[in-house]
């Protein structure tokens, strides 16, 4: 439920710029575009009561056509997308990696712009949907804006920019009959994968748990490529970039987001929306993987290579600053919908590496804002503004905003004194990182990024037994899905290159014969990369609480009360909306009905119950129950509640926490919801 709880009233440099372009009509009289008053909004100018209306109602022509070019092209990929407003604080200066200021002075709080996605689906598709998560984030420094624009996954399906169009054309519904909507499981896809096996590292990813995840609060971002930082002595080192939530990553299973695509398809953005409008902002730590140049070539894997991982075991993360969302945007449209990002904006002492997949998009992404924002003044638009000047002698073009004055527009010039001028690199101009390049013109890739499998196979020996049974049950549905028996042959054989128990597995779920390929015998594992060593938190979990008339009001408010202390949101339940008397004649108002929420919404149950409840109430809170019971959630019982799940069959089972002892029961049922799932919980 929503507190409204908000930030203090100091405002950060992009909010005070981003205010001299917001407007609030309340209390405004009504005009045109142009500031024409008007007394009439409701009919069209006609000739007579029923005549056919003028083509002289300059009103009407202006409020149609402008609703008419209502709507903008929408993103090509990442269209489904949410975003708030943050900071980012750093906690020691990197000066001996880098110039970045923001990266160097730990008295500044740099204003942040983030926004998260789904890959696959338009924009009016479910946000549940098993997909790649975009996650970027604008920097509004004080020297420029720098775009950290990545994923939830810390590789990519391709090692070259000039197969992404490839890619998209193969996930994106099919173009003869437009189906499937926002889902991977069609045969152009895995077609795609079958026969571009750089990507079966990747496809793990996508296969796994993270591409459900509980939501944005929930899940890592990455910057995907390899990137340069460069320092005051023009020394580079080599880093990627990550995002380690404070909540942990945790995930849906697969069974509850279908259901929750149908309960709410606005899950994640509503969850985001709520979070920061309570005054639970959310926080990331942002993480370097630093590596000396000179070291570049000491892996057995090519770090430039954006299908690879750096195992953080063998280059450990560092964390050197916080990232915090505290504000919701004034406007979808005007913020969410408008933002550019792009990974070629980058601020001096921040550089690109030689990844051919970065390389690619370096041209790509203003190509793409020049179609969808309608030229190349898109900078101009307030959210991508940044909060330090900016001149140069560009001029004119669709949308430009600034009225510059001045006879010049070009350099050198000497009407204007050359002006304006360029800024020498100590000065903080921005300088290329200076590396020696040579090598004859081919179309072609290092032998050192034909590896395809070796990384894979790590990725699979460092999942737990429930994550390796979710990519096999993801594995088994999206190839169900397909319907060409060459498809699935084709994935299948590729898998066993990976796991024989895997491809095996599959196979046998879709009456294949088992492959005879035989993969490597790599022993090599990276447990940072397994979401069972997350960290669990019971704050901001939601929990359901099954109440009705006649419950123990003293004790289930004792309950409640160390659910909000652990910093997890309670939300009552009954059949009808309204208030719910307890034993003591104390009432406490029901946030939902059985009709209005569904336990796919909630990250727990606590079942109380009452002495007297209809046949219906026994119904609806059994199914709901055991619904979340089948989800591997956890379920708490007391009072009446313990009845149910004895005679359900739960009692006794992982996760399901019953007891006479409030005082217990309420410490070992906070445990279980920071726990998130258990997955060897006996099906019942």
């Amino acid at each position: 439920m929503i507190r409204r709880i908000h930030v203090s009233d100091k405002k950060s440099r992009k909010q005070e710029q981003l205010e001299r372009f917001t407007s609030d009509d309340r209390d405004k009289e009504m005009t045109t575009n142009h500031g024409t008053k008007l007394s009439e909004d409701e009919f069209s100018l006609k000739a007579g009561e029923r005549g056919p209306t003028l083509m002289e109602d300059f009103h009407f022509r202006e409020k149609m056509t402008h609703f008419d070019h209502e709507r903008i092209p929408e993103r090509a990929v990442h269209a489904r997308g949410y975003s708030a407003h943050g900071e980012f604080e750093l906690y020691e200066s990197l000066e001996q990696y880098t110039t970045a200021d923001f990266l160097t002075d730990t008295s500044k709080k740099t204003p942040t712009f983030t926004r998260f996605s789904t890959v696959a689906g338009s924009k009016g598709s479910a946000e549940l949907a098993r997909d790649v998560r975009g996650f970027a984030t604008k920097f509004y420094t004080e020297e420029g804006n720098f775009d950290l624009v990545g994923n939830n996954m810390p590789v990519f399906f391709i090692q070259d920019a000039i197969k992404f169009p490839d890619l998209v054309h193969a996930l994106k519904p099919e173009p003869h009959n437009g189906i499937p909507q926002a889902a991977s499981a069609h045969d152009t896809f895995w077609d795609f994968i079958a026969n571009n096996q750089e990507s079966a590292h990747m496809i793990l990813w996508a296969m796994s748990p993270r591409s459900i995840p509980r939501s944005f609060r929930m899940m890592e971002g990455f910057g995907v490529h390899t990137f340069r930082l460069v320092n005051k002595e023009g020394k580079g080192h080599l880093v990627k970039f990550h995002w380690k939530p404070k909540l942990g990553v945790h995930s849906l299973v697969w069974d509850e987001a279908q259901k929750v695509n149908g309960k709410n398809p606005d899950f994640h953005r509503a969850d985001l929306y709520e979070a920061i409008e309570n005054g639970d902002f959310v926080e990331f730590e942002l993480g370097l993987q630093i590596i000396d140049e000179g070291d570049e070539h000491s892996f057995d894997f090519d770090v430039l290579d954006p299908t690879k991982v750096w195992p953080e075991e063998e280059v450990p993360v560092k964390r050197v600053g916080k990232l915090t969302l505290n504000r919701n945007v004034d406007n979808v449209f005007a913020e969410n919908e408008q933002v550019a990002f792009h990974p070629g904006h980058v601020v001096p002492g921040i550089d690109f590496s030689n990844d051919p997949l970065l390389q690619g998009r370096l041209f790509s992404y203003t190509d793409t804002q020049l179609l969808r924002l309608g030229g190349p003044n898109f900078h101009e638009i307030p959210i991508n503004q940044p909060v330090c000047p900016f001149h140069n002698n560009q001029r004119d073009g669709m949308h430009r905003m600034t009225i510059n004055r001045g006879q010049s527009s070009y350099h050198n010039n000497s009407v204007a004194d050359n002006h304006p001028r360029t800024v020498p690199p100590e000065e903080g101009g921005f300088e290329h990182y200076q590396e020696k390049v040579e090598g004859e013109k081919v179309r072609a890739r290092s032998e050192s990024f034909k590896d395809h499998f070796s990384q894979a196979i790590m990725f699979w020996n460092s999942m737990s037994e429930h994550e390796k049974g979710h990519i096999k049950d993801a594995i088994s549905f999206e190839l169900g899905k397909c319907q060409q028996t060459a498809v699935r042959e084709q994935v299948v054989d590729m898998l066993s290159n990976i796991s024989g128990d895997l491809a095996s597995y599959v196979a046998d779920n879709l009456g294949l014969a088992a492959p005879q390929n035989q993969a490597e015998n790599i022993t090599k594992t990276s447990p940072s990369l397994s979401m069972a060593n997350t960290v669990q938190s019971p704050e901001t979990r939601k929990i359901a609480v099954l109440l009705a008339d006649g419950f123990n009001g003293e004790e289930v408010q004792g309950v409640l009360d160390g659910i909000d202390k652990a910093g997890a949101d309670a939300e009552i339940f009954s059949t009808k909306l309204g208030k719910i008397k307890a034993d003591n004649g104390d009432t406490i108002e029901a946030d939902h009905t059985f009709l209005t929420g569904d336990s796919v919404l909630f990250d727990a149950v606590y079942v109380v119950g009452g002495p007297d409840l209809s046949e219906s109430y026994k119904m609806k809170a059994k199914y709901f129950t055991k619904e979340a019971y089948m989800h591997f959630k956890p379920v708490g019982a007391t009072h009446d509640g313990k009845d149910w799940l004895e005679e359900a069959g739960m009692s006794g089972q992982p996760g399901v926490i019953t007891s006479d002892d409030l005082e217990s029961f309420g410490e070992d049922f906070i445990k279980a919801v920071a726990a998130h799932r258990f997955f060897d919980r006996e099906l019942v």
